[in-house]
């Protein structure tokens, strides 16, 4: 049961993760290089990959399944909180690193949207 529990959670993870990173290069990324002055790398990194106009233009869509990916995932961090991790001492410890390296992973996700967020929907407001 708890086996079927983390599989699921770690493939949500994954799936909310990339969808961080895709807010990452629609919105924070451009928007940040603009601010410091590089229009010009952001020109050519759109010139090179094209597929982020097509971010750009349907972020409202990509935040919205991205924050919903990072609920999911972080509702099923919170259940899966007190599964038990195997007896033996050596998996035990695997066990443990795993659940600290799953935390950092979701605690990054979620910095990269909000400062994805926040390029993308308040900083061009303030300015």
């Amino acid at each position: 049961m708890h086996t079927e529990k983390r599989a699921a959670s770690g493939l949500v993870s994954t799936i909310a993760l990339f969808g961080s990173f895709g807010t990452l290069f629609c919105c924070a990324l451009p928007a940040l290089l603009v601010s410091i002055g590089a229009g010009a790398a952001v020109i050519g990194l759109v010139s090179t990959f094209p597929q982020l106009i097509w971010l750009s233009e349907h972020k409202v869509g990509l935040f919205i399944f991205a924050g919903i990916m990072l609920t999911v995932s972080g509702v099923m961090r919170y259940i899966t909180r007190n599964a038990p991790c195997p007896a033996d001492p050596l998996k035990a410890k695997v066990c443990t690193r795993m659940r600290r390296f799953s935390l950092g992973i979701f605690l990054f996700s979620l910095i990269m949207y909000l400062l994805g967020f926040y390029f993308a929907f308040i900083a061009h407001r303030l300015m």
